[in-house]
């Protein structure tokens, strides 16, 4: 371990979808609020460790599961507890050894934290041969467990849940190497909005219900949503704010589908400042990627969850329907029956919102940050051996 006085943190993460860079600059966030005696290096482990296919490898990913969703959640499903495929894939050295300690050497951390798997999965391995010996957390960003989290040379694990923690309990990881802080968000996601003053910034106007949509990057607002949208506002009233993101096109053909709609739809790009979107919307339509929900959630916001993508997705959303904070469609019928039911029924929408604050844990960064520091502050050298060889065993 670097023996210096100031911490200093490398967080490793992964551009497969926008969750696992966006629980890391939370973190990062956190620590130039809270402590900005920290020094934070945010490094893109696919980047890193593939330079020039790291582009190419996300392209494909994201057209794996979006053109074979069932294939996904078949993997999903045969890797998810430890046996000998979801072992063999983890054993797989997808990373350059050489590039890894030579970010190491760079960066001089003295705690290493990963938001994506596969970074989990390097800094294990290198522990595992003695090549490194300092401190490694990793921050699950799903309500949902499943192996590829999972390593055997894993210091701490943080997760958003006290469903998360029994599932790798089951998994043999040793419970004072589990924590429960939440996922991590942003911290204007936690802090108290001034509803009036944001419908008036943001031209929300009337009294009849606000929708988000989001997940036009992802596919998310397709032509049976819009087709619903138009259909909707016959049956009921309601202003929509529809989010494409960085989906240039999209924007643009929605802007020009509803040029005749604009006091009741509102199109955008990306934008930082979702939470305030959030904050003058009664409900959100999304599909159930780990930091939305959990960004949803802090807001006390009612959501109404999309076609989940097997896998992940998926788990997020049982978890969700489970704790009484959303609904879930899984066709464009359902879609159009669950939203005129809330949009026509106010009770549903404040029960969903009253289930959302008993599910949120709100400060899930200063709680990882926290629990980072400590982990660094009290490593006394491995302390996983005993879960080691349960994971091991378990495998």
């Amino acid at each position: 371990m670097n023996k210096i006085n100031k911490p200093k943190i490398l967080l490793l993460t992964g551009a497969l979808g926008d969750g696992h860079n966006q629980a890391a600059q939370a973190i990062l966030e956190a620590s130039r609020i809270i402590r900005p005696d920290v020094d934070v290096v945010t490094v893109d482990f696919l980047e890193w460790t593939h330079p020039y296919l790291h582009g190419v490898g996300k392209f494909c990913y994201m057209q794996w599961v979006k053109s074979l969703p069932g294939m996904y959640g078949y993997l999903y499903r045969k890797t998810r507890d430890p046996n000998i495929m979801s072992n063999l894939f983890k054993r797989i050295k997808s990373f350059s050894i050489a590039r890894m300690l030579k970010l190491l050497d760079e960066v001089q951390p003295t705690i290493v934290v990963s938001t994506f798997p596969s970074a989990a999965a390097a800094m294990s391995l290198l522990k595992a041969n003695g090549m490194t010996s300092l401190p490694t957390v990793t921050v699950m960003t799903d309500y949902t467990d499943h192996s590829y989290w999972v390593h055997p040379c894993t210091d701490r694990y943080l997760v958003g849940s006290e469903q998360v923690r029994s599932a790798l309990l089951r998994y043999g990881v040793a419970s004072g190497s589990i924590s429960v802080t939440g996922i991590p968000i942003r911290l204007s996601f936690c802090e108290r909005q001034d509803r009036e003053l944001l419908r008036e910034r943001h031209g929300v106007k009337g009294n009849v219900p606000t929708v988000l949509v989001m997940g036009g990057g992802h596919g998310l607002i397709g032509r049976e949503l819009i087709s619903l949208i138009k259909l909707q506002r016959k049956a009921a009233a309601a202003r929509y704010i529809l989010v494409c993101g960085r989906n240039h096109k999209l924007r643009q053909q929605l802007e020009e589908e509803f040029m005749h709609m604009r006091q009741s739809v509102t199109v955008v790009g990306f934008v930082d400042h979702i939470h305030e979107l959030m904050a003058v919307s009664d409900l959100i339509v999304t599909k159930p990627g780990g930091l939305t929900v959990s960004e949803a959630l802090a807001m006390e916001l009612p959501m109404l969850l999309y076609k989940p993508i097997p896998g992940q997705e998926q788990d997020n959303a049982s978890y969700l329907v489970n704790l009484g904070a959303a609904l879930e469609a899984k066709n464009a019928e359902e879609l159009q029956e669950k939203l005129l039911g809330l949009l026509t029924n106010k009770t549903s929408l404040l029960a969903l919102k009253n289930r959302a604050k008993l599910g949120t844990m709100k400060k899930g960064a200063i709680h990882a940050l926290d629990s980072i520091l400590g982990t660094a502050r009290d490593y006394q050298g491995p302390v996983w051996q005993e879960s080691r060889q349960a994971i091991y065993a378990n495998a």
